[in-house]
């Protein structure tokens, strides 16, 4: 690998809290080992199109208790073509780019293992996705904050369904992956948690609300994560629900792209700066197609296509604690 001197750096897919704090840390740790950094705006597009700007320590004041990416990010359909690909690393050329820093999801990461692949760019994954769903890192960027946000949510909604002896289906967000679910349901004191990866089916469901309504409650929390396969919908599951359970006046609220938005989380803002530290320090050792993770409080890599195939899994001692705790 020949030596770096210009690092450039974007952000890819939905955004994330803690995406800014990352970009943050890469400015200005490519500043300190004496790298010139170049931002790219609006994901890959902006890489095709040459939608850039020079990053000065100063570039990136006030911005690590923001939320979103000041990068901006898009979807783009050319880079999956070799020819918009061709496009992006004349850009790359045209700056001097020695190496790439990805902030994104699985799908950003599977663009830039294939530019690496086509270019020998160096290249290096930061993880920044509040789904939590990606292999190689206990938590991604936005996870936490997602979490808290949820939460408080859900906190104010117990409020509405102790005052009119409701029931709600809260639905967050979580693709597949059912960690927020699973977290924010514990932390908010849910009466069940409906996750991808537990199928509970709607009779053991109907049971379970039985029992809470026998034992006393008079209102009642369900989360319910997005990919869960209970029912097609939160809207589905309602309905059956009510039609079962007629004693029960039964509300939805899906809680949606709030869920992404906002102040990151002080946990989030330090996980982003030790990873763009992580990620810089990483291609100054010659090492490249990896993701920047955290695992027991230390910073490790994984290789990008592990990362991308790999699954994370669920905490199944968190499962038999919400089993204990919604008696």
């Amino acid at each position: 690998m020949k030596a770096i001197k210009t690092i450039g750096v974007l952000t890819s897919g939905g955004d994330a809290p803690g995406m800014n704090a990352a970009i943050r840390a890469v400015v200005r740790t490519a500043a300190f080992h004496k790298l010139k950094c170049v931002a790219i705006f609006q994901g890959y597009q902006g890489l095709i199109d040459d939608v850039t700007r020079v990053m000065t320590p100063r570039s990136v004041n006030n911005i690590i208790n923001k939320g979103g990416t000041m990068l901006k990010s898009a979807r783009c359909l050319e880079f999956r073509t070799k020819e918009g690909r061709k496009k992006a690393f004349e850009t790359i050329q045209k700056h001097e780019i020695d190496a790439l820093v990805v902030i994104g999801g699985d799908g950003s990461f599977t663009g830039a293992m294939i530019f690496q692949k086509e270019f020998d760019l160096p290249v290096i994954g930061i993880p920044g996705t509040i789904d939590n769903d990606i292999y190689g890192t206990s938590h991604t960027l936005g996870y936490d904050t997602a979490l808290n946000t949820v939460t408080e949510a859900i906190d104010k909604i117990r409020d509405t369904a102790s005052s009119h002896n409701r029931l709600f289906f809260v639905e967050v967000m979580g693709r597949d992956a059912g960690h927020i679910a699973l977290n924010a349901g514990i932390g908010s004191g849910a009466e069940e948690i409906l996750i991808p990866e537990e199928n509970m089916g709607l009779d053991r469901l109907l049971e379970s609300l039985k029992r809470s309504e026998k034992s006393g409650k008079s209102s009642s929390i369900v989360v319910i994560a997005e990919g869960d396969k209970t029912g097609k919908n939160v809207f589905e599951i309602a309905s059956y629900v009510e039609k079962n359970l007629p004693y029960y006046e039964v509300r939805v609220s899906v809680l949606g792209h709030m869920q992404r938005g906002g102040a990151p989380s002080c946990f989030d803002r330090v996980l982003a700066s030790r990873m763009g530290v992580y990620a810089i320090e990483t291609l100054l050792e010659g090492k490249s197609n990896l993701m920047v993770g955290i695992k027991d409080d230390n910073m490790i890599l994984t290789q990008l296509d592990k990362a991308i195939k790999g699954k994370s899994k669920i905490n199944k001692e968190l499962i038999r604690v919400s089993d204990i705790l919604t008696i």
